[in-house]
């Protein structure tokens, strides 16, 4: 089996797929930082699925007999996720519809990074590949693309925390839950709001932004390890 896991850096799937025996590589426009740059394109995933390989981060290169089988895929959620809606508008136009609406004065080109970030996670869903699962969280996929086929929670495999994620497949069948645990300690912000204490902690000034942006997308060890065994198996 050949496995590609596209947008990730940090390698969590990709070393939970290695860990089965299965020949998986990682691919990110990043260096890693899981380790093992023996495993991982740092590439545009596009020109690995067209060419089934090339050179990996250790300056060898890796090409695949036939396609990839199965490819894992986490495109970035900076401009997709619900959470960051409020950055799309000007904040006194909030009476107004949204087509109405100014751009935020402080990040004027939002809206277009958005539509470039929709179209780049459309074209991994539909990818040349038989078998593709890509996740984000609840966004704008999910209403200018189409609906998700699953919803998990890093609870549901082991892990105490919450992080909505939401899955789109592609000749898979849905992630059956190994491990039902408790949903994680919370923090209430000042403002009300309510939020997993792991993510409130990755907002920390003291942090440089790019570490907390690592942060707030990491995949929790549980999820890797459901996706790597049960699609494999699959």
């Amino acid at each position: 089996m050949n496995v590609l896991i596209a947008c990730e850096e940090s390698q969590t799937v990709c070393k939970a797929f290695r860990n089965l025996g299965i020949e998986a590589f990682s691919c990110d426009i990043l260096p890693s930082s899981g380790g093992y740059p023996e495993w991982h394109f740092n590439s545009n995933v596009f020109e690995i699925i067209d060419n089934n390989g090339g050179i990996l981060e250790n300056g060898e290169e890796h090409f695949i007999d036939g396609n990839w089988d199965l490819m894992i895929a986490h495109p970035p959620c900076t401009y997709l996720a619900v959470s960051g809606a409020r950055w799309f508008y000007h904040p006194d136009d909030k009476h107004l519809p949204t087509s109405k609406r100014r751009p935020h004065p402080r990040f004027p080109d939002r809206a277009k990074k958005r539509d470039e970030a929709l179209e780049f996670f459309i074209k991994l869903c539909e990818s040349p590949i038989e078998r593709i699962a890509v996740e984000n969280p609840v966004g704008t996929v999910n209403t200018k693309y189409r609906k998700p086929d699953q919803t998990v929670q890093p609870w549901m495999f082991g892990d105490e925390a919450s992080k909505k994620t939401c899955l789109w497949l592609k000749n898979l069948p849905d992630l059956v839950p190994t491990n039902i645990v408790g949903e994680g300690e919370r923090v209430v912000l000042s403002s009300g709001r309510s939020l997993p204490k792991w993510y409130s902690d990755s907002f920390h000034t003291s942090i440089p932004t790019e570490l907390r942006r690592t942060l707030r997308s990491k995949t929790f060890q549980g999820f890797a390890d459901a996706i790597a065994l049960q699609w494999s198996n699959f």
